[in-house]
């Protein structure tokens, strides 16, 4: 199981179904679990510490903590799938508007891009959940993804 930690409101209305689609795909241990964390009602330093706290607070000692970042390191689909494969407690972590504080960034075991480019954090969930089932296709050698 991928336990996805996200900053932010339920599923946007417009992205819902096609979040849906790929996580009725999903099989262990590629499949996920969504904890939503409620943006903070602070601003600037004062939301990235609230947010990640809170987020910190659904972290087990045991998980290994993928966050993603734009300044992260960018992964091939095939090291993408062999750190999500090689994992037991996994948690992906989508941080809120003001990103997260040193303390989540230091816990975090791998810091990966989607992008150089910013992103809207709802558009990120879709493309997640794509390169978790893309992952999952190159890990049981299913034709969705061509070398």
């Amino acid at each position: 199981m991928i336990t996805i930690l996200a900053v932010g409101k339920k599923h946007d209305a417009n992205l819902v179904n096609a979040i849906a689609d790929y996580e009725k795909r999903l099989k262990a241990p590629f499949n996920v679990k969504w904890v939503l964390i409620p943006y903070s009602a602070k601003s600037g330093d004062m939301a990235r510490q609230d947010e990640s706290e809170r987020l910190l607070a659904h972290i087990a000692p045991s998980d290994f903590i993928i966050l993603l970042d734009e300044r992260g390191k960018s992964l091939t689909n095939q090291q993408l799938t062999e750190q999500l494969a090689g994992q037991t407690n996994c948690t992906i972590v989508i941080g809120g508007a003001y990103g997260v504080n040193e303390q989540l960034r230091n816990r975090a075991n791998l810091m990966m891009s989607l992008s150089s480019l910013i992103l809207p954090h709802q558009l990120v969930r879709l493309l997640l959940i794509e390169q978790i089932y893309r992952s999952q296709c190159i890990y049981l050698n299913h034709p969705y993804h061509h070398q």
